[in-house]
């Protein structure tokens, strides 16, 4: 009996055991989301910086400038010089910027912006200087301003970082950026009434702020201006330095992200280490070394990226950065959106039948839509589609007619006569292309008697023909004088009962020879003109 209690007295103690076991496991909070492994530690479908859990303070620089990225807009550009569509923007100058954006307006032919746009979708347009067609400003200036959200304060370091973007070399030669700053609002727009005012310093109230040379090509730069102002600055101008230039072609620049702020706000802000679509690119931050660094892309951590150098770019999206340190603890730098340029360009070639074309390195014999992608200069993608098509010899026949004082001409060739004619033709690509040409005769009939007599049979002079006669549009009848005796207009051919019927003023002309003038009016739309002689019998 006492190993039969004890036996019961271990069952119970495995139930109670059991039992809080089971209790204390619905009792564990779950586990906690870990920042920084990429994984959705907690379940919640959410990883990372996109989990709550992973809240940090967002460090970045906030522009001074209003709309920095000329994306806020009223209305769409359809045309040259329409800032006013960009909310806030001014025309600073009487030469007037060109807003760009992609849901209308997309720049001059000849002068493309490129592409992508560095953030968003739309930029400004400007020129240096007016050259060549119908006469040359160097002084033809323009500038974009705004007033600021809050001043540059005096004595206060600011950084102004921007994109400057470049069209073909031969219109984007290298230039000098200009910062200006004025005291007051009220200084914008400068040089009212003078189109040839030239840069803001050639009137009163406005100071060069700095400035920043730079050159490109066919692409977007970043580039920055330090300034520590003198005094307070309410409002700005960018565009091109006061040198009057002297070119054959008008020169033309694009800017973007116009980022405006003190210099600390700047420390974390992360800047690209290369051109964009180098195979070294990468993104960086200031480096320190009481600092702990992790990288992210669109939220979700890059495990082992943990200096303050991205080691490689992983494709496009939003990468940011979170620092720990002992005196500021957790922070994260603002999104760098990552798109790697990628061009395009269209052909159109035709080759003749059994020749060949090089595209790159693909021998095409056969038509079709092809592509290659190549890199440019800049080591970006280009991707380039050919459309190519094969122009056959083909023969094509042709029916054709004339009347017996014209010719019908194929190519170089004239045909005076009715026959079949074979002609062998070059395209305009130089492909063989052959005509084969049956020509004949229009035909009517004049005939050469007729006898008014109202008997029914020849009472009327009327020129006849095939179905390719539409009209004898005039006909004219003159005596052996050369007198006009009839006419009559819009005749129906073949109709034997119209035309002249031996009258001249209401009395019976007399037998003789006459002579006949008649226009002719043929499927064709042409109306030829024919002339003969008949006797009028009685």
């Amino acid at each position: 009996m006492t190993l039969i209690r004890n036996f019961f007295r271990i069952l119970l103690c495995l139930g109670i055991f059991s039992v809080y076991s089971l209790v204390e496991s619905f009792a564990q909070p779950p586990a906690a989301e870990i920042c920084d492994n990429g994984i959705d530690d907690d379940g919640d479908g959410l990883i990372d910086l996109r989990d709550p859990d992973c809240e940090c303070p967002v460090i970045e620089p906030v522009s001074l400038i209003p709309n920095p990225s000329f994306e806020d807009k009223t209305c769409c550009p359809n045309n040259r010089a329409q800032m006013s569509c960009a909310v806030t923007w001014i025309q600073a100058s009487e030469p007037t910027t060109d807003y760009i954006h992609t849901c209308g307006w997309m720049g001059w032919d000849g002068m493309p912006v490129p592409l992508p746009i560095p953030d968003g979708q739309g930029c400004v347009g400007f020129r240096n200087g007016r050259f060549g067609g119908n006469g040359s400003d160097p002084n033809w200036k323009e500038y974009a301003g705004a007033c600021l959200t809050a001043p540059l304060l005096a004595g206060v370091q600011y950084k102004f970082q921007f994109y400057i973007g470049f069209t073909n070399s031969e219109n984007s030669p290298p230039t000098n950026i200009v910062f200006y700053g004025t005291t007051s609002c009220a200084n914008l727009p400068f040089g009212v009434g003078n189109e040839s005012l030239g840069c803001p310093t050639n009137g009163p109230g406005w100071k060069s702020l700095g400035s920043v040379p730079i050159s490109g090509s066919n692409q977007w730069k970043l580039t920055e201006i330090n300034v520590i102002p003198t005094e307070n600055i309410y409002a700005m101008a960018i565009g091109p330095d006061c040198v009057e230039l002297n070119y054959h072609t008008s020169t033309y620049y694009f800017f973007d992200n116009l980022i405006l702020a003190d210099k600390a706000s700047f420390d974390f802000a992360i800047q690209p280490s290369g051109g964009l679509c180098d195979e070294n690119l990468g993104l960086v931050v200031p480096f320190n070394d009481t600092i702990e660094y992790q990288w992210y892309k669109n939220g979700i951590a890059l495990v082992g990226e943990t200096q303050s150098r991205l080691g490689k770019m992983y494709g496009n999206g939003n990468y940011q950065v979170m620092t720990n340190s002992p005196l500021l603890g957790c922070r994260i730098s603002g999104g760098y959106e990552y798109i790697r340029p990628e061009y395009r360009s269209k052909q159109s070639v035709t080759i003749c039948e059994g020749e060949t074309y090089r595209f790159h390195n693909q021998l095409l014999e056969s038509g079709g839509t092809y592509y290659d992608t190549v890199k440019t200069a800049h080591n970006c993608d280009s991707i380039v589609q050919l459309s190519l098509h094969v122009s056959v010899d083909t023969a094509v026949s042709i029916n054709a007619k004339i009347f017996p004082t014209e010719y019908y001409e194929v190519g170089q060739a004239r045909y005076y006569a009715p026959g079949a004619y074979t002609t062998h033709l070059k395209t305009a690509y130089g492909c063989d292309s052959t005509v084969l040409l049956n020509l004949s005769y229009y035909d009517y009939y004049a005939p050469n008697a007729f006898s008014p007599n109202d008997d029914g049979i020849n009472d009327f002079f009327t020129i006849m023909g095939s179905e390719d006669m539409q009209a004898v549009e005039s006909l004219k009848v003159f005596n052996r004088w050369g007198n006009l005796i009839f006419e009559a207009h819009g005749l129906s051919p073949n109709d034997q009962t119209v035309g002249w019927d031996g009258y001249a003023r209401g009395s019976a002309s007399p037998e003789g020879v006459y002579i006949f003038m008649a226009n002719l009016l043929y499927d064709d739309g042409r109306v030829r003109t024919t002339s003969g002689s008949f006797t009028l019998l009685r």
